[in-house]
This record gives C-alpha cells, structure tokens and sequence, in this order.
C-alpha cells in the first residue's frame, strides 16, 4: 500500500526548482522545499512519538511552516486537525478532549495557557510561530528529507475537521485521504488549474476553503500560490498583474468592488475568481463583472463533503446560484419530513452523494446514521432548489427555516426582496419567538450611509411582493452582520440577540 494522498501531490510535483509558495516578503518555497521540509517534519513527527492514526492539533497563525505541517501529518500517517484561531482555552479543552491528539501545537505565545489543557489530556505541546520559530522545529535539520511516507489507503483518514456547532456541540467531520484527492483532483479540472497558474492565497488554513480546496488544487496542479497573510485590496491588486486566479470570501469581493484600484485593466491577466464560503450577493457579482470583465465563479461546499457544485467555467455564471453538481457527485433535493424528491423548481433539503462526502462524525455514530439515507445520501442541511436549467440554488440552512403561523418561511426569499430596496446595503431575516405567530419574521438590515429608509418604507415596499405572512413582523437597523471567520452571517448570534423581541 501506498500513501495514497501524498503519492498523488508527488506525482503532480513540478520541477524541483519550480516555486510552490511565494510569501508576502517575496520568499520562495520550491517543490523541491516542499518535498524536503515536510519529508524532515514527518520525522520529526515520529521522533515525538506520533503514530500512524494518531491525531495532530493545530492551532496556529498561516505561514509556509504551518502547510508543511499539514503535509507532514499525510506523510506520516497522522490525521490533522485544524482549529480556529479564535478558538479559546475552554473550546480547545472541548476539541483536545474529544479527539484525543497525541500532539497539540500552538504559537508560542499560547502554550502556558493551553499547556494544562493538553496535559490534563495527555496529549504533547509543541510550538509553532507565524516566522517558522518554536519548539516544533528544534532540530528538524538532523531529520532525512527522504522521508518514507507511512502507508495509507483511499479509506484512511487525512484530516478531522471541527463544525461551527451552532446546534449543539461541534462534531469532528472525518475525511479520508480519497476524500481529499477525489475532490481537489475534480477541481483542478474543472476549473482548469495547470502549472502555469498562480493563485492569490489569503484564505486562512484552518478551514476547507484555505486548506483543502485552495492548497490541494495548486500542489495537484504543479502550480504556485502567492501565500499571504489576510486579505487585503491594496495588495491583491497588485499581485493580480502577476497571478491568474484568486479563491475567496464573498467579503475579499466587496472591499474589491469598493476599490477605485479594481478596473478591466488591473484584472486583465486573470482567469478566475472562485467565491465560496458565504453566499455572494448579486450585487457584488454584478458591480464585479461591471468593474473587470470578469464573471466570479460561485460554488458550494461543506465541512463535511468538500465541494458539492460550481457554476461552470464555460457557460454563465449565474449570481445568486452555486451551478451544477460537480462531476461524480450526485445531489437531489428532497422534502425535509419525507425524504421524498420534491418536484424540480421546488424547495427542500439538498442531499449528496459521492466520493468527497466523508466517512462520518468522530466518535458520534449514531449521528453519523441519523444524518445519512440508507442509499447513502448525505443530508446536508443546506435548503435548496434546481431551477429548470439545472442550476442549484440554496435557500438557507434547515435550522433558518421560520415557521410562523403555521406557514414555511424560507429567509433568502425575503432577503433577496429586502436586498434590492433603495438604501439597502444587505439583510438577514431570522425567526424569534412570537407569542401569536410561533415565530415572527424579523428583518434586520445594514443601510447605507445616510440613505433615508425605515422601518416603514421597508414594510411598505415588501407589501407587494411578498405573501403577508412573509413580511416582516419587525425590521431592526444594524451597523453590520455578525460573521464567522469564513465570513458567514451567524444568524444564531442573531436569533439569541433578539429572542425577546416579541416577549414585552
């Protein structure tokens, strides 16, 4: 057997000399970099006592070091486990104690306080700084880089990574080494990725997003990636004269439309630019296409599945859909109490199917069972639809749905009313509890600077084009949506902020 992940980035490995990573400083990691530093890291892995199948906690800011990292975990057996940056002590003994690492690594300047906290679980400490210092690397020079990579199949697992948790306590998703390939190899050809690409790379690393779909496309591709920090607008212009793609958030998209540096020109040696994580307004995809030619390239994904849809690289890119359902993954849309397929066109649950879908939540088997259909179908969550050219929608994620007075109320309905009102920059409805209603449908919105709107011209302008019992019971005014790291609205922030709302 072989390490089945690894062999294949190897595999699609460049010319030794080729660049894999360019740092913000201009740095240069090569492949042949890549291969040596993570082939002595996976020694040094063994070296503290780290065996095949044993978990490796990583909590650390994004540099080179950190992704080779990552890389050292697939070639020495291990299974990686990315958490937050924002993580703190008390969800961090939640993770360690769950998933049982034999080695927690963490930035220097956090190991007194989780020091304990690996301890009490018995797992090692070691660090890792954002300049490739700490305590992980003490003598990694004296480890060969022709590493002989543990022996790992399609079914091993590669990686646990943590859900958000925001129904219940987060469950670790277990993706396996065919998991990853299957999808970042599926990619690669469907957007067309090839040596000759260069991707702007601020995404964070401790997410399928920054990890999996933006790391793993480019090593499987052979091409390179200009690896940065964070997101900023002033710099990923300037590097778009050199580079061919970029993977974002749907906010890098807005601060970029907000740019008066974002024209045809600036853009004009790019191929493609990837949203995912958090739905893309409209809006932004038109002001987007306006401003550069270019059509942002919308797709669909989970924790637990990799990516499930993209629109497509030729043919439109229609805003406001996340396209068609990769090659190899099977998607349905289904009623939510039947499990019944529900008519094309109509709204119910999006259930996948395929080889990115994951082996099932650690230690939880009995939710693995409640969340998959006896013909192996994954029920995501998601809310969706498939319009009549094949294009899947989603509407919302299942616990969003409001239920008032008895009716269903998909929120991304009313958001996409509320959304094209004069003055509105963008909305969230939730449903909070209503002493007559159930629920009561709640509007909260973020407006633009100045712009003259209320409570009643938003009421007044949704009279008719919605259904009564979808309007509004109230509409609050926000300076801005609360976001995960991702750049998500955490409608559960929302719904505990205003849950007594209707109460007095």
């Amino acid at each position: 057997m072989n390490n089945h992940m690894f062999d294949a980035v190897r595999s699609a490995t460049a010319a030794r000399d080729a660049a894999f990573i360019i740092t913000a400083d201009g740095s240069v990691w090569t492949y042949g970099d890549m291969l040596d530093f993570s082939g002595r890291l996976a020694g040094r892995l063994l070296a503290l006592g780290v065996k095949p199948g044993d978990r490796v906690a990583v909590q650390v800011e994004k540099s080179p070091e950190a992704l080779m990292l990552y890389l050292a975990c697939l070639r020495a057996g291990a299974v990686y486990l990315p958490l937050n940056t924002a993580y703190t002590l008390a969800e961090l003994d939640y993770f360690i104690g769950d998933a049982e690492p034999a080695l927690v690594v963490v930035p220097p300047t956090s190991a007194a306080g989780v020091g304990p906290v690996a301890a009490a679980h018995g797992a090692r400490l070691e660090t890792l700084d954002n300049r490739g210092g700490g305590s992980l690397l003490d003598g990694i020079d004296g480890f060969s880089a022709g590493f002989a990579d543990a022996a790992r199949g399609p079914d091993d697992l590669a990686a646990i990574l943590y859900t958000s948790g925001t129904t219940g306590r987060s469950k670790g998703a277990m993706l396996t080494h065919d998991n990853l390939l299957s999808n970042a190899m599926t990619l690669r050809d469907h957007w067309r990725f090839t040596a000759r690409d260069r991707l702007i790379h601020a995404l964070p690393i401790f997410h399928t997003h920054g990890l999996f779909v933006a790391s793993n496309v480019i090593l499987l591709a052979g091409a390179s990636m200009f690896f940065l920090p964070k997101f900023d607008a002033d710099e990923a212009l300037r590097l778009m004269a050199t580079a061919t793609a970029m993977m974002g958030v749907p906010t890098f998209y807005v601060r970029l439309v907000q740019h008066p540096g974002l024209t045809r020109e600036a853009t004009a040696g790019m191929r493609l630019f990837v949203s995912g994580s958090a739905p893309l307004l409209a809006e932004t995809h038109r002001l987007f296409s306006e401003k550069t030619g270019h059509a942002i390239l919308e797709r669909y994904g989970m924790t637990e599945t990799n990516m499930n849809t993209s629109n497509p690289y030729d043919g439109e890119r229609v805003a406001g859909t996340v396209g068609f359902p990769l090659p190899g993954v099977d998607l349905r849309i289904v009623d939510p109490e039947t499990g019944v397929t529900v008519a094309q066109g109509e709204t119910g649950m999006i259930e996948v199917r395929g080889p990115n879908v994951f082996k099932g939540y650690w230690r939880m088997p009995e939710k693995t069972a409640a969340e998959f259909r006896s013909d192996g179908f994954f029920i995501t969550g998601d809310l969706g639809l498939v319009d009549g050219r094949g294009y899947v929608h989603i509407v919302g994620r299942g616990k969003d749905l409001v239920i008032s007075g008895g009716y269903n109320i998909y929120p991304k309905e009313v958001e996409s009313e509320i959304d094209q009102l004069s003055g509105v920059v963008e909305s969230a409805v939730i449903g909070v509890p209503h002493p007559d209603f159930g629920e009561g449908v709640t509007a909260v919105i973020v407006k633009q600077p100045d712009a003259a709107i209320d409570e009643a011209v938003v009421l007044d302008g949704l009279k008719s084009r919605l259904a009564r019992y979808k309007q509004p019971k109230k509409v609050l005014f926000v300076e801005d949506l609360p976001r995960n790291t991702m750049g998500k609205v955490q409608k559960n922030v929302l719904r505990e902020r205003y849950k007594n709302l209707y109460s007095g």
